[in-house]
């Protein structure tokens, strides 16, 4: 434990900390759980707890420290307290005064105290907030602004983040809260006693939203810090977000208080002016204090008489101004005008003066050197015993770092960074302007979407850097094609958007989106190389597409996609029912994803048969989803969405686990099964690993399962990784078969090296067998390869006799079809052509 004793000088002069001890102090055991230790800081409302061992203090754990802490992690019933806690205890005599304690604590970095009698026995602990809220520096806090407190922008956290990211980012802003933005738009607050809860409670919280509270007290920055205290301790709470119209500057808190507090200065100025009348009055001694008080101050302040000339100045007037004592004595304030304010300004100012005896703003004045600068300024008029005024005393301090804190928080929120265009918000701001002007003046607006066409690969091949490069250049030529009033924003990646704030005829749209495209005729230098990029553009109107700007938005989005799906570089206007295309295809996205979360899909079995006996000898899984307002949708439908959306990995991974599942539930009875697997699933990274593990964990029989690839899945420039993957999937010991075969391109010299088992002829070439020439043709080809290959022939949608005779004599192997039986469910599968042995386990969790 660490003492620190205050010098003898100040104990008759300035009150003492044991006056604010108020709480006995709050201890644990070394060898207590961090749970046991949070419970008691929370059953207490206190923001710390000490660790006795024995009878002695050897350390401290803190609301602070839960920043160190990895929420991955963390188990707050295993781990012991002593072994996370901060040690030694900085501790004060109980005779330290408070203005000696404040310093200690802003010198050690620290938010609390441990006090000690004089035989170095705990008697108490002493916080930031103690010292706050102690009433003999209201004098001061009432005339200090909460902006002036705010030294850091807030950090700002998206609820949907886990919360060990959340804590981390707490942890390197070094900051005890950050602002939560909630999908809806409303903004919460996770503060450090949050986490604190959170271990109390044992609970295993995910993400930021978990813990956030959507509580935020907001304040204007021009808000004295005597009424940010009053309100802290009114709402028992820490923290105050001081808000400008719509911008956070910053988050306020005890801490920030108190590292803005001037002790020494204030207890001389709370001094001079509380004893100001008798001082001026009575005793020369007080009026030399007073001057000192002045001129240690760190504001310039400047005393004229009752018409305005000055009569004295502090040293802080000439570090600030330029001016010395002597310039400014005998002149007019006006020596500091910058000329940027008009007469009205100032006429309003002095009115007032004149009527509340006090003004407080902000101001542009002019330093000696001519440079213009802004100010906090406070002007008060001095009045007489019979209430005449007699002079005005004017306090200022320099604001320009906070104005750059200002404008650079300015710049994160509405200017993307990149390019330095409009982002997303100030677009959308200007388009609500330019809305009201349309609908008010009754004329027309257009919005035109740009998305950069393939960009991806730029990114993909020179990476990120070059990629950057390339959309800074797209920037600077929209820019330099737009007229005055017309905007451009960069929406992220390589989106941008164009306001045209008012338009007569579409032809002057179709010129400017020609002279865009035409912007991308010239090539981009990327690390010395020339690249081409086009733009595809979609384009919306008002009135005629949306009233709002979210729809105007959303429908030049619609149209833009339109574009590319009309092969790209070119531009498109709304169309209306193209959108409703787009609407159903986005309701069919969401049913889908939903029924991927619920486990709402169902996987059917269709029997393959031995042609010769018509012995069922295997089964193809095939997928089902019936929804409950779409009705039963078909795989054509969804597959390919759910590979357009990146959901197909999730898919075939969900089919996997259940068909394995089927097999071990069948156990000896069990036929073979084949499985569905799509390019997109083949070409990703860890799909053997994961499949390896599937299978494993099941504890079935590879032999049982067969892999169905389509002839897409042979894509020419892949050839050499997909006949790696599947020579893997050979060796496990499962069957490959190539699906629906005779309609894809695969190259025959390719298709024999690769190590597959079996062919199926598309359904395609069965409906019409045995009457159609053509259809009987290819399958007697198809299954003349085959055989020479080596390969068994499954010839599909097999549905009466004369198709089944003629793949018999043929040479066909075996078939597939509504001849033996449609796809059914597991438990008719079982009841019809299996017997079933009792599953050894108790329980299966199925993804």
């Amino acid at each position: 434990m660490s003492t620190v004793n205050p010098p003898n000088e100040f104990l008759q002069h300035e009150p003492i900390i044991a006056d604010l001890i108020k709480r006995p102090l709050l201890t644990c055991a070394a060898n207590d759980t961090l749970q046991t230790a949070a419970q008691l800081m929370r059953q207490h409302n206190v923001s710390c707890i000490l660790i006795k061992e024995g009878d002695s203090i050897s350390g401290i754990w803190s609301e602070a420290d839960t920043r160190k802490l990895d929420f991955n992690q963390i188990d707050p019933t295993s781990i012991t307290v002593g072994s996370l806690m901060s040690s030694p205890v900085i501790s004060a005599s109980e005779l330290t005064s408070i203005n000696g304690a404040a310093s200690l604590m802003l010198n050690h970095n620290i938010r609390r105290l441990l006090v000690v009698n004089s035989a170095q026995q705990p008697v108490g602990l002493l916080t930031q907030s103690d010292i706050v809220r102690q009433q003999q520096i209201e004098f001061y806090l009432r005339f200090r602004e909460v902006a002036g407190c705010i030294e850091k922008a807030p950090v700002f956290l998206d609820s949907t983040i886990p919360l060990a990211e959340a804590v981390q980012c707490l942890r390197q802003a070094k900051t005890d809260a950050a602002i939560v933005n909630f999908a809806d738009q409303h903004q919460g607050l996770i503060t450090e006693r949050d986490l604190v809860q959170l271990l109390a409670d044992g609970r295993n919280c995910q993400q930021v939203a978990d813990i956030a509270t959507k509580k935020l007290l907001v304040v204007p920055p021009n808000m004295s810090v005597l009424d940010a205290v009053t309100l802290l301790n009114q709402h028992n709470i820490r923290h105050l977000v001081v808000k400008e119209q719509q911008q956070i500057l910053g988050l306020l808190s005890f801490n920030d208080i108190l590292r803005n507090v001037e002790y020494s200065y204030i207890e001389q100025l709370k001094t001079a002016l509380q004893d100001r009348d008798l001082a001026l009055r009575t005793s020369a001694d007080y009026l030399r204090l007073a001057h000192k008080v002045i001129d240690a101050s760190m504001d310039g302040i400047m005393i004229t008489d009752q018409h305005g000339f000055i009569q004295s100045v502090n040293p802080s007037f000439t570090k600030l101004t330029g001016y010395s004592q002597a310039e400014a004595l005998g002149k007019t304030p006006r020596l500091l005008s910058s000329g940027l304010h008009p007469a009205e300004f100032y006429r309003h100012m002095w009115h007032t003066i004149l009527e509340t005896g006090h003004w407080q703003g902000e101001v542009w004045n002019k330093r000696k050197n001519g440079e213009i600068y802004p100010q906090s300024l406070s002007i008060t008029a001095i009045r007489s015993e019979s209430q005449q005024i007699t002079q005005y005393a004017a306090i200022f301090s320099d604001i320009t770092e906070r104005k750059q804190q200002e404008e650079k928080i300015h710049q994160l929120a509405y200017i993307d960074e990149l390019t330095g265009l409009a982002n997303r918000r100030m677009f959308f701001d200007r388009l609500q302007l330019a809305l009201a002007n349309a609908q008010r003046h009754q004329h027309a607006l257009a919005v035109l979407f740009l998305d950069l066409d393939l960009f991806k690969r730029i990114n993909d091949t020179l990476g990120h850097h070059a990629g950057d490069q390339a959309l800074k250049e797209v920037a600077k030529r929209l820019q330099n094609t737009l007229r005055v009033g017309e905007s451009v924003a960069r929406l992220g990646g390589d989106e941008f958007i164009i306001l045209i704030p008012e338009i007569k005829v579409c032809d002057s749209l179709q010129a400017l989106a020609q002279r865009l495209i035409a912007q991308f005729e010239r090539p981009v230098q990327l690390l010395g190389q020339d690249f081409f990029l086009t733009t595809s553009i979609g384009i919306s109107l008002f009135p005629k597409d949306g009233h709002t700007a979210e729809m105007l938005v959303k429908h030049a989005d619609v149209a833009m996609y339109q574009a590319k799906n009309a092969g790209r570089n070119q531009y498109r206007f709304y169309d209306a029912s193209q959108g409703q295309q787009n609407v159903d295809e986005l309701k069919l996205e969401q049913a889908l994803r939903q029924a991927l979360r619920l486990q709402l899909l169902e996987v059917h079995y269709q029997p393959k048969f031995s042609i010769k006996t018509q012995e069922v000898i295997g089964f193809e899984a095939l997928l089902r989803w019936s929804d409950p307002e779409l009705g039963p949708l078909s795989p054509a439908l969804f597959i390919p969405l759910a590979e357009k959306l990146g959901l197909i990995h999730q898919l075939g991974e969900w089919v996997l686990r259940q068909v394995c599942f089927q097999l071990k539930q069948w156990q000896a009875s069990a036929l073979p099964v084949s499985i569905n697997i799509s390019v997109l699933q083949l070409m990703e990274l860890d799909f053997l690993p994961r499949f390896r593990a599937i299978v494993t964990q099941a504890a079935i029989q590879p032999r049982l399962i067969e892999l169905e690839l389509t002839e897409s899945c042979f894509i020419p420039e892949h050839s050499a990784y997909i006949l790696n993957v599947l020579t893997e999937l050979k060796k496990l010991g499962l069957r490959l078969s190539i699906d629906d075969f005779g309609t894809g391109y695969s190259s025959l010299s390719y298709l024999r090296r690769l190590p597959i088992d079996a062919l199926k002829i598309d359904h395609s070439f069965i409906r019409e067998l045995p009457a159609n020439e053509s259809d009987r043709q290819i399958t007697l080809a198809i299954i003349a390869m085959a055989k020479a290959l080596g390969l068994e022939v499954i010839a599909e949608g097999i549905e009466h006799t004369a198709q089944c005779e003629f793949l018999l004599q043929a040479g066909c192997d075996t078939g597939q079809g509504y001849f033996i039986s449609p796809a059914l469910p597991a438990a008719d599968i079982t009841k019809k052509w299996l017997k079933t042995t009792p599953s050894t386990s108790a329980e299966h969790d199925t993804v």
